[in-house]
């Protein structure tokens, strides 16, 4: 028998190997595996089978046993041995009555018996598909519907489950050691360039899509009001007046080298000297007359142009332009794409250190959200609700899909393999039918014959 089995173990082998050549060698689908294990036997089927055949040895040496009982109590009763032999006879015939059509039964359900194409026998190889249909159908029914997996759900109370779970700090490590193994996964797949481009284009979509000018000049309102540009010109003027100090001769050499070139070096000269020393005043007084009119005369032209942006339409129209020139140059498309690469170094470092500030937020928000969840049913109710709308929109929309895998999965399996494989799982409980019916049969023959002779009396 073994002999047998691994000779169509190999047959089967070389029809799969020439269905996957023919298909172009495509990769093997999600239900390989499974039809691997319909179409293959483990040691663990073999020896279930070898149970099965023990079974039946069993269950038709009893037949025979019956069988030889019946003619051996029918010669006795023809030799005049008396009464008991008509009682033992009775009960052995319809032992075998009962044997056979048992075994009719149980044989049927696996293959035609002897051979011969009785109708509805050899049920599970020609009713398979039709079987997985109405498997497909039962579970859809009876565990895919809305209240079954409402009742269920709410029967195990996972949010009070969860935070009781989440509340211990080991497994709030445990659980922070894993989102961070898969925050670093999903950056690692990521393609940089692809994520660049997406942040990129989103960016720059966002900014063209919504005018800057009058948030601009709210802003600076608000800076001017506020006072808070006066520190920048403080600095700027700071500087300027020491960049004049350690500048002296390139700001009047700059100055001598504008002058005509009919005019005499000196006067050149006296002319750059006289420029720097008015330049340095300026920013001299600047510096240390905080009611300069040169401040007072910054002061209303940023409060002009801080009206402007928010209402004259052409001062709002040239900060669009400027915008979209800004943005469409090259250097602000990498400065914006390089971003990305910042971040993402950032989020990987922390993520792998075990004490950054990143993984002791989640830890301590995983503990928090924990004891909340184990203490207020308040909570609690909210989780369960999530979780329970979460389950029924999955089943009621892919319902079909679901259901669908267990039809198609049983009709991919081979017919004549699915058939010995469930023989070998269940046929030793199902030649306990063949003994019972040998039992009961003989019990019912002798009950029946007794009756009858009792009636007959």
């Amino acid at each position: 028998m073994c002999g047998i089995t691994e000779r169509v173990e190999r047959m089967e082998r070389t029809k799969a190997a020439e269905k996957g050549a023919g298909t172009g060698g495509q990769h093997a689908r999600p239900g390989g595996a499974v039809n691997r294990a319909m179409t293959t036997f483990s040691p663990a089927d073999q020896e279930k089978q070898r149970g099965v055949r023990q079974m039946k040895l069993t269950a038709t040496g009893l037949l025979v046993f019956v069988a030889l009982v019946y003619v051996l109590a029918k010669w006795a009763q023809n030799s005049g041995a008396g009464p008991w032999a008509g009682y033992v006879a009775a009960a052995a015939e319809a032992g075998m009555v009962g044997a056979l059509a048992d075994w009719f039964a149980v044989t049927a359900l696996f293959r035609h018996p002897l051979g011969i194409p009785i109708p509805h026998t050899a049920i599970i190889p020609t009713k398979k598909d039709q079987l997985g249909v109405s498997l497909g159908e039962f579970v859809g029914e009876n565990f895919l519907s809305e209240d079954v997996v409402r009742q269920r759900l709410h029967a195990v109370g996972i949010g009070s489950r969860l935070g009781a779970w989440l509340a211990v700090p080991e497994h709030a490590d445990r659980v922070t050691a894993e989102l961070s193994t898969a925050l670093r996964g999903a950056l690692t797949v990521l393609r940089d360039s692809d994520v660049q481009a997406v942040v990129g284009e989103a960016i720059t979509r966002r900014a063209n899509a919504q005018e800057i000018g009058p948030g601009i000049g709210k802003m600076l309102e608000k800076v001017v009001a506020d006072g808070g540009h006066k520190r920048v010109v403080d600095l700027v003027v700071n500087r300027a007046h020491d960049w004049l100090v350690l500048h002296r001769d390139e700001v009047m050499d700059a100055v001598e080298g504008g002058a005509p070139g009919w005019t005499p070096k000196f006067v050149d000269r006296k002319v750059g000297e006289r420029v720097y020393r008015e330049l340095l005043r300026f920013t001299t007084e600047m510096r240390d007359m905080p009611g300069h009119p040169a401040r007072g005369a910054l002061d209303r032209f940023l409060t002009d142009f801080a009206s402007d942006l928010q209402s004259d339409t052409d001062t709002r129209a040239r900060i669009e332009r400027l915008k979209g020139e800004v943005l469409g140059r090259g250097e602000v498309q990498d400065l914006i794409a390089s971003a990305w690469t910042a971040v993402r170094s950032m989020i990987v470092a922390a993520a792998e250190d075990e004490r950054s500030e990143l993984r002791l937020r989640v830890r301590a928000s995983l503990l928090s959200l924990g004891s909340r969840m184990a203490a207020e049913r308040k909570v609690q109710d909210k989780v369960d609700k999530w979780v329970e709308d979460a389950a029924v929109y999955v089943v009621t929309t892919y319902r079909k899909e679901i259901t669908s895998l267990i039809t198609d999965t049983v009709a991919s399996w081979d017919a004549e393999h699915t058939t010995k494989k469930i023989e070998a799982n269940i046929g030793r409980d199902l030649q306990f039918i063949r003994i019972n019916g040998t039992v009961v049969g003989s019990l019912a023959g002798l009950l029946i014959y007794t009756v009858s002779r009792a009636l007959g009396a």
